[in-house]
């Protein structure tokens, strides 16, 4: 593996983590966001699923990777993985050199200035429900949030069952029927607290690919948010001031993939989150 020279980067130099594949929505919005940036994405596949892990040893693996993306030269982290913002965000900081983002802070941020009603609804996988980092950071605040645990939505969008909401596809059906099975079970409960729901939070970097099926199911009665939109708007605001790119232009290459296992098929569903074509992906060999 090489890591580029870091000797007077003419590019601001950006990290994004995460522990498989949804974190590319993230690098997606970033550089649309921030396009004059260099980007260095890592997908640590061969341990995934981190919702499973313990939070010391999410701790260990997340860490391990900052580490190597600072190694490359990068002078900005974002950790786009909901599992290690929730369980590892502090760990991180803790040894980090440069900024650290988390996609959690990110998110219940925005809805605290989208949400009128302050009554949230936060739709993740089962490991982040089970943190319960959503609720804390809402609670922190000043919003009440229902978090409700979606896990066929993950297995849908890698399969690729999404039709941006249109009709007449079976496995589009399947999707929303299954969407609309979660956004009920929510209705239930927010009726049962007598919340009075404004704001959709997307908890997975996997869920922005399922926005316009969502958009259509709820019909604009409430806004959504995902995390991916909100963590580069962040990170474009926090990096404002300290652009070195006066020149203008982009890097060549201007983003640079690493896997720790499953290349080609990163490049092939990385394609699909990310939405343009991954050439080259390097294996990252981290010993298990």
């Amino acid at each position: 593996m090489t890591a580029p020279t870091q000797s007077s980067p003419k590019f601001m130099r950006i990290g994004v983590f995460d522990s498989g594949f949804g974190g590319l929505t993230v690098l997606r919005s970033l550089l649309s966001q921030i396009p004059t940036a260099e980007y260095f994405y890592l997908g640590d596949t061969a341990r995934l699923p981190y919702g499973s892990k313990s939070r010391a040893t999410v701790a260990r693996y997340a860490v391990e990777s900052a580490r190597l993306l600072e190694s490359y030269g990068a002078q900005y982290l974002v950790i786009a993985c909901n599992t290690a913002s929730a369980l590892a965000l502090d760990a991180i900081r803790a040894v980090a050199k440069v900024p650290v983002l988390g996609v959690i802070e990110t998110g219940a941020d925005s809805a605290s200035v989208s949400s009128a009603t302050r009554d949230v609804l936060v739709l993740a996988t089962d490991a982040t429900v089970q943190s319960h980092a959503y609720a804390q950071a809402c609670t922190d605040r000043g919003l009440r949030a229902i978090e409700v645990p979606c896990p066929l939505l993950v297995p849908l969008i890698e399969e690729g069952w999404t039709d941006n909401g249109a009709t007449g596809s079976t496995t589009g059906d399947i999707t929303r029927q299954v969407l609309r099975v979660y956004l009920d079970q929510a209705m239930a409960e927010a009726k049962a607290r007598a919340y009075n729901l404004d704001t959709i939070l997307l908890g997975c970097t996997h869920y922005p690919l399922l926005r316009p099926t969502l958009e259509a199911t709820v019909s604009g009665k409430m806004t959504i948010l995902d995390s991916a939109e909100t963590t580069a708007r962040r990170v474009r605001q926090q990096l404002q001031t300290k652009d070195r790119n006066d020149s203008g232009g982009i890097p060549d290459p201007r983003c640079h993939f690493f896997a720790t296992d499953s290349v080609e098929k990163f490049r092939t569903l990385g394609s699909r989150f990310l939405g343009q074509p991954i050439d080259k992906v390097e294996l990252v060999d981290r010993g298990g």
